[in-house]
C-alpha cells in the first residue's frame, strides 16, 4: 500500500510531470506472472524512472548501504528505497552473491517483476559493458521471461557524482521477451551462462544504440579510481 501511494499519489506524478519520459514497448511486459526486466544502467535514477512507467510494481535489488545510513540523509535515503519497492542486498561477493541470487529467485517465485542490471554497476562513461553471468543464472533457474529494457539519456539528467538532477526528457525502450528455454536445466554450465548473458547484452545494445566495450564496467571504474584521487 505504501508503495502504491508513493508511486501513484506522491512521487510518481511529480517526477513524471517534470521529466516527461517517453516510452516505447510497454506492451511487451507480461501482465501477470514472474518477469525479469534486464536494463542497461546509465544513472542512479534508472531505478526511479523504470518502476514509474511500468504498471506492475518492480522490485530492484539495491546495495544494503542505502538502507543503513544514519542521520536525516540516511533516513531519507532509506525511506526512498523502501517506498520504491527495492530490497537490500550485500554485494561483497562470495556467499553474499549467492544470497542475492536467492533473493531475486524468491521475488520471481512470488510471481513479481524483478529489475536487474546485467552490467552489475552503472556505466562509467555511457557505453555498454560486458554482462555478469549471475543474471543468466537467475534467468535459467527461475524460468521467468526476460525483457530487455534500454534507458535513454538518464546519464545526462544525473551523471555519476552529481547530487541534483537536471531537468530534461529521458526515454525508455522495452524490447520483446527473449526466449532462453533452449537452455533449460543448463544453469550449471558456465559456457551456457556466458552465452545467455552475451545474447541479452547484444539485445540491449540494439535497443540502446550504445557503443559496446567487452570488459566489465567495474574493472574500468577500478582503473580510473587512482586518477581521481
Amino acid at each position: 500500500m505504501f508503495y502504491w501511494i508513493m508511486k501513484h499519489i506522491v512521487v510518481g506524478p511529480i517526477v513524471l510531470s517534470i521529466f516527461r519520459p517517453w516510452v516505447v514497448g510497454l506492451e511487451n511486459i507480461p501482465k501477470t506472472g514472474p518477469v525479469i526486466l534486464a536494463s542497461n544502467h546509465l544513472s542512479f535514477i534508472d531505478s526511479i524512472f523504470l518502476p514509474l512507467v511500468v504498471e506492475r510494481p518492480v522490485v530492484f535489488l539495491a546495495k544494503s548501504e542505502y538502507f543503513t545510513g544514519k542521520g536525516l540523509k540516511g533516513w531519507a535515503t532509506r525511506l526512498f528505497f523502501q517506498s520504491t519497492g527495492q530490497l537490500p542486498i550485500d554485494r561483497s561477493g562470495g556467499k553474499a552473491s549467492e544470497a542475492s541470487l536467492n533473493t531475486g529467485l524468491r521475488v520471481l517465485s512470488e510471481g513479481r517483476v524483478l529489475g536487474i542490471y546485467p552490467e552489475g554497476t552503472r556505466s562509467p562513461d555511457g557505453r555498454l559493458y560486458r554482462g555478469r553471468t549471475g543474471v543468466a543464472r537467475m534467468v535459467l533457474e527461475s524460468g521467468a521471461p526476460v525483457v530487455p529494457v534500454a534507458m535513454i539519456g538518464t546519464e545526462k539528467v544525473m551523471p555519476i557524482g552529481t547530487r541534483l538532477p537536471k531537468v530534461r526528457r529521458v526515454g525508455i525502450i522495452v524490447g520483446r521477451p527473449i526466449d532462453f528455454s533452449r537452455f533449460a536445466g543448463m544453469e550449471g554450465d558456465r559456457f551456457v551462462l556466458r552465452s545467455v548473458t552475451d545474447e541479452l547484452v547484444h539485445d540491449l545494445r540494439g535497443l540502446s544504440d550504445q557503443d559496446y566495450v567487452d570488459v566489465y564496467a567495474s574493472s574500468v571504474k577500478e582503473q580510473r579510481a587512482p586518477q581521481s584521487r
